[in-house]
């Protein structure tokens, strides 16, 4: 039997009636909704090109500072009173509307100065997210919410069903200058990314751009990913990004970032991402802590254009490390967290084995440049110190697009299998040998897990695998490369003498004169 449409007036819309609410549809010259549009005659026409003409004309101007007028009672809160405040789900814009993402928002006060506009896209069209204190519940604050009636806000956050159906896990932050930051499946918030970086590890000091306006695109009830879009300004450039976040069991965020700087700027820094490292197994010896280990992220990896894997484990020192890994047309590079055994942290609070991997991969090819790893000397976990961006060789100059397109995974490894011995772990000590230990000597150890090389246990006790090493200072002093029954990889040791200054140390392991592992890089300081 064929069931009869039947059509109403409802504000101008045509209505289909189906069977059931679920099956409503609305017609509106010529285009069908799947529930009555909002504001459809009002709100400005916005797609990623209004977007890129609106930074052209940006930078086209005389950088103006954000305005700063908070409310004393705002601007005077402490760290604890500014997280007292809280959103209120329930009264969220798109709280049980029956859409996989919801929306919340950052409540500007204490550090959090810079207000940022937020708007939706609906139908193609920008409207704003008004400020309004139903959003939020103030806590133990003596604060009258309508006297903030003209506030934006400070950021936003996206929550979606990660982990189970039912519970609206928060999904990714944009929060503070260009920070922003997101979660697979099964993670705990740990490393960020930024939207650029400028003069990072400058002596005349690090400029931080900030995203000044978001629209965030209202996602269909059937969406299974979620557009937003930034404009980016700061003294030296203003830009335009477009991201495209896909939950997951690794979250995806394709982002394309359009350029248009002001001035010339002397050190960009394009798809930056800062991350924390205390200590590890390579320096504990620094630190008088009972957790065995404390990091975001345990080493950069780069996969370069010659498919050369690299792998650098980061270190805190008392100085500060910019180590550069020249390229042409990267194929990825990112900051890992590989170490997921909770016995190595031993933190029932932080779950550092929790955290997630960044991997950044070119979209397009980014020509000649370099791989930057900048190490901030840190005695609290509470500050991120390690920075990693790439640097493009090309001068960046006023008068000019550059544009640079990316996906960046928030996962649990480098999404790409290697098929190589990967390095787990990177130890250091006094070199010698067992009860004859010289202070003059220094001993490095890597562990390395490599499943894939068929016969590993009997190829290393033939010979079979051999370790290539080299020192750009210091005397290398032999080496000695084990099965390691525990890991079920190769162990390899390594005894130098150093000569009181920095050397880059590197081994690979290789079979039948091919690498069969990354290649260990690691700068050694006095």
């Amino acid at each position: 039997m064929t069931k009869t449409k039947k059509y109403l007036a409802v504000a101008g819309l045509a209505v289909l009636i189906g069977a059931g609410a679920a099956a409503y549809k609305f017609y509106y010259q010529g285009a069908v909704y799947d529930e009555i549009p909002e504001t459809l005659e009002k709100g400005e026409a916005f797609d990623f090109s209004v977007l890129q003409k609106e930074a052209a004309a940006l930078a086209a101007r005389a950088y103006e500072p954000p305005l700063r007028n908070l409310p004393d009672e705002l601007k005077n809160l402490s760290y604890d009173q500014h997280r007292d405040i809280r959103f209120v789900r329930e009264n969220g814009p798109w709280y049980n509307r029956r859409r996989p993402f919801e929306v919340q928002f950052f409540h500007l006060g204490g550090i959090f100065e810079d207000g940022v506009r937020i708007n939706q896209i609906i139908n193609g069209k920008s409207h704003p997210f008004k400020y309004s204190p139903d959003y939020f519940d103030y806590g133990k604050n003596h604060l009258d919410g309508s006297r903030f009636s003209n506030l934006t806000y400070a950021g936003f956050r996206l929550h979606y069903p990660l982990n189970r159906p039912d519970y609206f896990d928060e999904l990714v932050s944009f929060l503070g200058a260009s920070y922003f930051r997101a979660l697979g499946t099964g993670q705990k918030y740990g490393l960020s990314a930024r939207g650029l970086a400028i003069d990072t590890a400058v002596q005349t000091g690090e400029e931080f751009p900030l995203f000044k306006e978001f629209w965030i695109e209202r996602p269909r009830r059937s969406a299974a990913e979620i557009r937003v879009y930034a404009l980016l300004d700061s003294p030296s450039v203003a830009g335009a990004y477009a991201f495209v976040i896909q939950p997951g069991l690794s979250t995806t965020m394709d982002v394309d970032a359009v350029l248009y700087p002001r001035k010339k700027i002397n050190k960009l820094g394009v798809a930056p991402l800062t991350s924390m490292f205390l200590f590890g197994e390579n320096n504990k010896h620094m630190f008088d802590d009972h957790r065995p280990e404390v990091h975001d992220s345990d080493g950069l990896l780069v996969w370069n254009g010659n498919d050369e894997w690299l792998w650098r484990p980061l270190d805190n020192s008392r100085y500060l490390r910019i180590s550069s890994f020249e390229d042409n047309n990267p194929k990825g590079f990112g900051l890992l967290q590989r170490d997921k055994n909770p016995e190595h942290y031993l933190d029932f609070e932080a779950f550092y084995e929790q955290r997630p991997s960044a991997w950044v991969e070119p979209l397009d090819n980014w020509g000649k440049g370099v791989v930057q790893l900048v190490e901030i000397p840190s005695q609290q976990e509470i500050h991120d110190n390690i920075v990693a961006f790439w640097i493009p060789r090309e001068e960046i100059v006023p008068g000019k697009e550059y544009r640079y397109r990316y996906r960046l995974h928030w996962t649990g490894d480098a999404p790409v299998d290697s098929l190589l011995a990967k390095v787990t772990a990177t130890y250091n000590g006094i070199g010698g040998i067992s009860g004859l230990l010289e202070q003059d000597k220094r001993k490095i150890v890597i562990d390395f897990s490599a499943p894939q090389i068929d016969h590993l246990k009997e190829a290393i006790e033939n010979g079979e695998v051999s370790a290539d090493i080299s020192f750009s200072e210091g005397k290398f002093l032999g080496s000695h490369l084990i099965y390691n029954p525990l890991t079920k990889g190769p162990t390899l040791y390594m005894d130098f003498r150093p000569n009181g200054k920095t050397s880059e140390i590197r081994a690979v392991l290789k079979k039948d004169g091919k690498p069969v592992s990354e290649v260990w890089s690691y700068q050694w300081l006095p």
